[in-house]
């Protein structure tokens, strides 16, 4: 399960990448319209910046900006940066390794395989979901409860 503080970033980054006039939209207004605490979106905010992922304007007119494309911000770039490891245990992680305590043999550990592999596919699922295939659902999904069909 992602953080909540994962799923508030993805909310912000989503709400930045709609901007159609590509100009910097202030803490407040991703605020009210993501329904995320002011304080907490500004730590959120902050660390994405830190990561470059996020470029900020100063002043009357300023806050914040996407630094690259929608379609080249994958949600693995964002999960691990706030939630670390994508994996079920330590010994499968890419960036986080840590040996299991109990484990006897890794090279014939058949959970730690399970959870490799487990891993891999949710690593390739999560690189492959970008903010523009978050948009594109959005807007799909809307389409279809406005216009259901009938059977």
């Amino acid at each position: 399960m992602i953080s909540k503080k994962t799923k508030y970033a993805i909310n912000a980054l989503v709400y930045i990448a709609k901007n159609k006039k590509h100009e910097p939209i202030s803490v407040m207004t991703i605020s009210e319209h993501q329904n995320i605490p002011v304080k907490f979106l500004e730590n959120i905010l902050f660390e994405l910046k830190k990561a470059k992922i996020l470029s900020s304007k100063r002043g009357k007119y300023g806050g914040y900006l996407l630094n690259d494309s929608p379609d080249n911000i994958h949600m693995a770039q964002v999960m691990r940066l706030f939630d670390g490891a994508i994996a079920l245990l330590p010994c499968v992680t890419y960036n986080y390794y840590e040996k299991c305590e109990e484990c006897v043999d890794e090279a014939t550990c058949g959970i730690r395989q399970v959870a490799m592999e487990i891993r891999n596919e949710t690593v390739k699922r999560l690189k492959e979901s970008t903010l523009k295939d978050i948009i594109q659902r959005e807007a799909i999904l809307k389409n279809e409860s406005l216009n259901p069909t009938k059977d």
